[in-house]
């Protein structure tokens, strides 16, 4: 069995001192390796590392983070297929998504340095100067659901800011965590200017979102441990980016094109086999077209390949681990308990599968109510909910916890704009919009605080500094 015993401070491979947890394979449910946690001590010269290399990495300009950035690029870009094997072995990925995300993290680095090109650091406003400058070190906290994105993304934004970074990737990802790690070590980057700590966040996170010398943390996670962590930064006034949770809906309008729309909302809701906080996991329609939906979803349903993670064409598979399939099981029978409909799918696993695959299941006669529509399930699990006039569509799309995304369905450009200036969330994909990556990406409500990527993702890692009586 493999073990992994390596972390990374001051620019240097060493071993942690925390304890050995296993690592799983979701489509069989066996583990296949093990890795040593990193402990609060651990965490402590990561953060000591990157409080040395501040000063002088803070001080250097545009070119030098450029040519940083493009080499890191160049750096992931050239592990790309060892870390789709590693998403698809220790996340269950499909092929086709964990080929997606091997190139999206390395291309994270490409989207920062066009941000950083284009950024002016000094602008002028009344008679003053304004002059933005790196917040400090950053603690950069990612999930299990796309940890080498996130490593990636967060890392990639910080550095063109100016930051130093101490990175806790998620523990369950650590064979992807090895691979970006290995990678950008290779980049040639001055030691401590990054360190990555794989450890629980209970132990390492709690240390980044108490230390006095960790002056931002961004975090990508579930809403309870964001508001844990927003909390444990207050004694510091630490600044925080958080990106949590979601139950985005799909508003399928009257005058969309239904053979088109129904499959795109199925598609919306089971992207990153369910485990996205963006997926679209609410379906409105028109309450007089439901007889119309149904046979086009339960077609859907049909079509959505669930399996074999090396096919192509697969696109939902297993749970991460038991407990999130546990999770998804008892969500299924809350649902059938509260007198949903079940239009496909239901407890247990596919028809010749093990492990942690669950059943894509849709159900109808959900009302926003329910708990199935009102919290966030993180699986292949989808509710149709009717409306009656779009003021009700809105309503019931904006009636929720969460605000991280939405989707819009129109033949009309102009009428699924309006809609979209209706809709409570941070993102409005309309007719299956694809991924933006210089857009910005957050929550309103209880799905985070400020944005990532971009302009806003940039800013996220500087402070405002006003010079007066310069002119």
């Amino acid at each position: 069995m493999r073990t992994i015993e390596r972390i990374y401070i001051d620019g240097a491979f060493v071993k942690p001192h925390g304890e050995m947890l296993d690592l799983f394979d979701p489509a069989r449910g066996e583990v296949f390796a093990q890795v040593r946690l990193a402990d609060d001590e651990d965490a402590r010269q990561a953060i000591q590392a990157a409080k040395r290399a501040l000063p002088l990495y803070a001080r250097t300009g545009k070119a030098e983070r450029l040519e940083l950035l493009r080499n890191l690029h160049d750096a992931v870009l050239s592990r790309a297929a060892d870390l789709e094997e590693a998403t698809i072995l220790e996340y269950g990925a499909p092929v086709a998504r964990a080929r997606w995300t091997a190139r999206y993290a390395a291309e994270s680095f490409l989207h920062a340095a066009k941000t950083l090109e284009d950024y002016s650091f000094t602008c002028s406003t009344g008679d003053s100067e304004v002059v933005m400058e790196p917040v400090g070190v950053a603690g950069l906290i990612t999930p299990w659901n796309a940890n080498a994105g996130f490593i990636c993304s967060k890392l990639a934004y910080a550095l063109a800011a100016g930051c130093t970074a101490v990175i806790k990737p998620s523990e369950m990802s650590a064979s992807q965590t090895e691979i970006v790690t290995e990678a950008l070590h290779s980049a040639g980057a001055a030691a401590g200017v990054f360190n990555i700590v794989t450890g629980r966040g209970e132990v390492v996170g709690a240390e980044l979102a108490t230390s006095p010398d960790i002056a931002k943390i961004s975090f990508t996670g579930s809403t309870a441990v964001g508001k844990a962590i927003m909390k444990a930064a207050a004694d510091t006034v630490k600044r925080v980016t958080l990106e949590l949770g979601g139950k985005s809906p799909s508003l399928i309008l009257e005058d969309a094109n239904f053979e088109a729309a129904v499959p795109m909302a199925i598609t919306a809701g089971f992207q990153n086999s369910g485990q996205a906080c963006l997926a679209g996991t609410r379906i409105l329609v028109p309450e007089a077209r439901l007889t119309d939906v149904l046979p086009l979803a339960k077609a859907a349903m049909a079509a959505a390949k669930v399996g074999d993670l090396r096919d192509p064409a697969t696109a939902i598979g297993p749970m991460v681990s038991t407990r999130q399939y546990d999770r998804v099981q008892r969500y299924i029978r809350l649902g059938i308990e509260a007198g949903a409909t079940l239009v496909a799918g239901g407890e247990g696993h596919p028809d010749g599968l093990g492990g942690y695959f669950v059943k894509p299941t849709l159900f109808a006669d959900v009302t926003n109510g329910m708990s199935i529509a009102r919290e966030e399930i993180f699986g292949p699990v989808l509710c149709i909910l009717t409306y009656r006039d779009e003021d009700e569509a809105v309503a019931i799309a904006n009636d929720t916890d969460y605000g991280l995304a939405s989707y819009v369905f129109s033949s009309d450009p102009i009428h699924a704009r309006a809609i979209a200036a209706r809709l409570q969330t941070g993102r409005v994909m309309i007719n299956g919009a694809p991924h933006d990556p210089l857009a910005p990406f957050g929550g309103y409500k209880q799905s985070g605080l400020g944005r990532e990527y971009g302009a806003f993702g940039l800013e996220a890692f500087l402070e405002a500094k006003a010079v007066l009586g310069v002119g």
